[in-house]
C-alpha cells in the first residue's frame, strides 16, 4: 500500500475486535510518533501507552470516549508547557503514529473531548505537562465509509486570500 492509500483510506475507529496488537506493531507506532519532527528539535513529548483495562474503563467514562475500553491500548500524547510549540509537535507525532498503525491495519480513534485535570490525576501526569489528545488504537471491528469533506476549491488559497 502506498502512503497516499494509508492516508486516503484512513477513518476513525470507534469499535475494535478483541485481539491485542503485537508488540512489533506497537514498537512501529511508537517510533514513528518518536521520530515526527518537532520546533527546533525539542521532542517536548511524553507519550502514555495505555493497557489496564481498569484505567482504560475509566478512561472511557463519557459519551465521546466510550470506545477506549474496547481499545487494545490508548496514548495520551503529552507536552510540555513551557514549550510554546508543544501542542503542534505532540499533534504532529501522534499523527505520524496514526498513520502508522493505519499502514499496519491498526485502526485508530484521536479524541480531544476529555477533562484534562481527571486525565492528569488519573495517569500521574505531573503539573509542568498539558494534556493534547488521546487516541485509541486497535483492529477495527467496522469499516466506516468516507465522511464529507469539503472541496479544495473552499479551502485553498494561493499566495493570498
Amino acid at each position: 500500500m502506498s502512503f497516499l492509500d494509508v492516508i486516503f483510506r484512513r477513518r476513525s475507529i470507534r469499535r475494535y475486535k478483541s485481539e491485542p496488537v503485537p508488540d512489533g506493531v506497537l514498537n512501529n507506532i511508537l517510533e514513528a510518533g518518536r521520530l515526527a519532527p518537532s520546533a527546533d528539535n525539542a521532542q517536548p513529548w511524553h507519550f502514555i501507552v495505555i493497557t489496564d483495562p481498569k484505567i482504560k474503563r475509566e478512561l472511557s467514562k463519557g459519551v465521546w470516549r466510550s470506545f477506549i475500553e474496547g481499545s487494545a491500548f490508548t496514548i495520551a500524547g503529552c507536552g510540555e508547557k513551557r514549550d510554546r510549540w508543544s501542542t503542534v509537535d505532540v499533534a504532529i507525532a501522534l499523527e505520524n503514529m496514526v498513520l502508522a498503525a493505519e499502514a499496519q491495519g491498526v485502526g485508530s480513534c484521536w479524541i480531544g473531548a476529555f477533562e484534562e485535570e481527571e486525565v492528569k490525576k488519573l495517569l500521574g501526569i505531573p503539573d509542568h505537562l498539558k494534556v493534547v489528545a488521546l487516541v485509541s488504537f486497535g483492529y477495527p471491528a467496522e469499516k466506516p465509509g468516507p465522511r464529507g469533506k469539503k472541496s479544495l476549491r473552499e479551502i485553498l488559497h494561493y499566495n493570498k486570500f
